[in-house]
């Protein structure tokens, strides 16, 4: 019974797929014919902070009080790896990290993605490794090279560094491409557990059950590749696309409230579902616009919450708010979201002697989690200088500006800021 909502997906997609499908397939038989040419790629891609951040109260760093704090950090370094092995049979790699920062002690380089896959047509192809294939939503699985917003969001990544790594689960899927219809079903093996819950609900420290998702979305206008698991965040003036999709997540038993030999605590399943809709809409003057709207449906378990920072420099907390350490606020939680995201690309313009394109940007997360008293509001502002439209060569200054909750009342009391100056290069 745990993945009869898998079963019953993938029995109806791939129905639809036979029916669908009769159109010319990308490896037609005339195509296999053609000489082929093996292909290999790699690149290096980091992103380099400088930031200052008003921390939480009562935020340590190397274990002293610290309110205010400015700091340089690599927040995500990449070396991508691919290979078409055969017109059917792909392969790709990823390695690299995130957050080297003054608290990181490495191991400076590891293994996230690793996986091979096999297009029996372009409708339908199966892949297996340890990848970020997962459904859900369109932004569970972005592109970090890509992202409109600096750094935003993070909330889809529901499990990070959890029972994954960095988003990344063992397991194997089945996705495809009929007409203007796009699906990915995948079923993943998540990370065991180790440290039991104590005091509230958390990740549950028993054996891990398999997690099934899906993700579907229908493309009124081009169609985009699904040849990479991460999606892309903004194609500025390349590309018009208007898509909107759903998608869940299931796995039994995946939170408690309590140590798991222990046999009065209490499970619970994890159980989400997203809407959402995402448009990138070219304009005549060469300026585009990119939006997202997306509603998330989370169950964690009873009032579960998690306080989340991206790249957070503290080592601990002392007497703080219920945000906890650092640049840490409640981005997770069971309950319902709304994100929602919108910029502007202006057509290449020149600056210090480069084309460049300027793209100011806005994201929102308006949350209402049971446990909270108060709604969940975050603002994320971003101006991006792209050098010749690349995302290979980028700088962004971002802004966020984040709500602080009362440990006592779970009221929203006040709001801090986080100013980032991120610099993206990509090596070929």
């Amino acid at each position: 019974m745990k993945n009869i909502h898998f079963l019953v997906l993938l029995i109806t997609l791939l129905s639809s797929i036979n029916a669908i499908g009769q159109e010319t397939d990308s490896l037609s038989n005339k195509q296999q014919t053609q000489v082929f040419k093996s292909t290999f790629k790699w690149n290096v891609r980091a992103q380099f902070w400088l930031r200052h951040s008003n921390f939480n109260k009562g935020s340590l760093v190397n274990n002293e009080p610290t309110s205010h704090f400015t700091d340089i950090s690599i927040r995500r370094l990449r070396i991508p790896i691919s290979a078409q092995i055969t017109p059917k049979l792909y392969a790709s790699a990823l390695f690299g990290d995130n957050n080297y920062n003054i608290k990181y002690d490495g191991p400076w380089i590891r293994i996230l993605d690793f996986y091979a896959e096999y297009a029996f047509s372009k409708q339908f192809t199966m892949g297996m490794g340890k990848s970020g294939y997962q459904g859900l939503s369109r932004w569970n699985v972005r592109s970090s090279y890509s992202l409109m917003g600096l750094d935003s969001p993070l909330f889809p990544l529901n499990t990070v560094e959890k029972n994954d790594d960095l988003g990344r689960q063992f397991g194997f899927w089945l996705k495809g491409q009929a007409g203007h219809f796009d699906y990915r079903l995948s079923a993943n093996q998540p990370k065991a557990v180790t440290t039991a819950p104590h005091g509230k609900v958390d990740f549950a420290n028993n054996k891990p059950r398999w997690k099934t998702s899906t993700y579907v979305k229908y493309q009124f206008f081009e169609n985009e590749s699904n040849k990479s698991a991460y999606q892309v965040g903004t194609y500025l003036a390349s590309k018009k696309v208007f898509n909107i999709g759903a998608g869940f997540q299931f796995q039994e038993k995946a939170f408690s409230d309590g140590d798991a030999q222990d046999p009065l605590t209490n499970f619970y399943d994890m159980q989400h579902w997203a809407v959402d809709s995402f448009l990138n809409l070219p304009l005549g003057n060469q300026d585009a616009i990119t939006a997202y709207l997306g509603y998330y449906n989370f169950d964690y378990g009873k009032d579960y919450v998690r306080n989340l920072g991206a790249n957070n420099p503290t080592n601990g907390v002392e007497n703080g708010d219920y945000n906890g350490a650092g640049v840490a606020f409640p981005m997770m939680g069971t309950g319902s979201t709304w994100y929602a995201q919108f910029g502007y690309a202006f057509h290449p313009t020149k600056l210090f002697n480069q084309q460049v394109v300027i793209q100011p940007n806005i994201a929102i997360q308006h949350a209402n989690w049971d446990a909270l008293k108060d709604h969940m509001t975050v603002y994320d502002f971003t101006l991006n200088f792209l050098v010749k439209g690349s995302h290979s060569n980028k700088m962004s200054l971002g802004y966020q500006y984040r709500p602080i909750f009362d440990a006592i009342t779970f009221t929203n009391t006040s709001y801090k800021g986080m100013a980032v100056l991120q610099y993206q290069i990509t090596l070929k």
